[in-house]
């Protein structure tokens, strides 16, 4: 039987140096909860005016965070605002995936917020599956900088270190990609310790802020990287 041939986008997941170089040791990410996200809006994003169905809601939304988390990635590593907010001030890593497509949710930004997508039957407070997969990609369109896309993955089942869930690399994220802060101080010999057996096949390279565009882009000076 022949089986369908997988389909794979190069997305990227931005992170301050320490807890890069700790997930590129342990080929691993961190999962993101949904109340630990920096968008209060998250399953919040539709205009409820009866009181009653927003605490159903605030519950609910209570309830599926502690069910669901997920990964965030971004179709690109240039945007210098990216580095500044989540790859701490660009002194971070941009980590490069190849993610397997069918576990992808692109992000979809809007100005306003969604219309009341709860059901009317009698006693239904919490919205439908089609309304949660809406609820989960939508964000105000102030946050299309981030040309976010989303991995949602299961709590329940994802390995766990103390408190908190991760995701391991493999054949649904391959790594492919490290690129080193425009004002890091992460070394070769350090990111290539960090890597370690998981080297081969990953490119790695340092960025710098481009020149005549407001770009972060790759030096190709390979001397001015220690």
């Amino acid at each position: 039987m022949n089986h369908p041939q997988m389909a794979f986008q190069r997305l990227y997941h931005f992170i301050s140096r320490d807890f890069g170089l700790d997930d590129l040791r342990q080929r691993r990410l961190k999962i993101a909860t949904i109340e630990d996200l920096n968008d209060p809006f998250e399953l919040r994003g539709m205009a409820l005016t009866d009181a009653h169905k927003r605490w159903a809601i605030a519950s609910w939304r209570r309830d599926i965070s502690r069910q669901i988390g997920l990964l965030c990635f971004s179709k690109s590593w240039r945007n210098p605002v990216q580095w500044s907010h989540y790859a701490q001030k660009h002194a971070g890593l941009c980590l490069g995936f190849d993610v397997d497509e069918q576990y992808l949710m692109p992000v979809r930004y809007r100005s306003a917020v969604l219309p009341d997508l709860v059901s009317q039957a009698a006693g239904q407070q919490e919205p439908g599956e089609g309304a949660v997969r809406q609820l989960l990609t939508t964000k105000y369109s102030h946050w299309r900088y981030e040309q976010e896309v989303r991995m949602f993955l299961d709590l329940q089942t994802e390995p766990r270190d103390g408190a908190l869930s991760f995701h391991p690399f493999g054949e649904d994220m391959r790594l492919v990609e490290v690129v080193v802060g425009a004002q890091s101080t992460v070394t070769r010999s350090e990111l290539a310790a960090a890597l370690g057996d998981g080297a081969n096949g990953v490119s790695t390279f340092k960025a710098r802020l481009a020149f005549r565009s407001f770009k972060i882009v790759r030096q190709r000076r390979e001397s001015l990287w220690l």
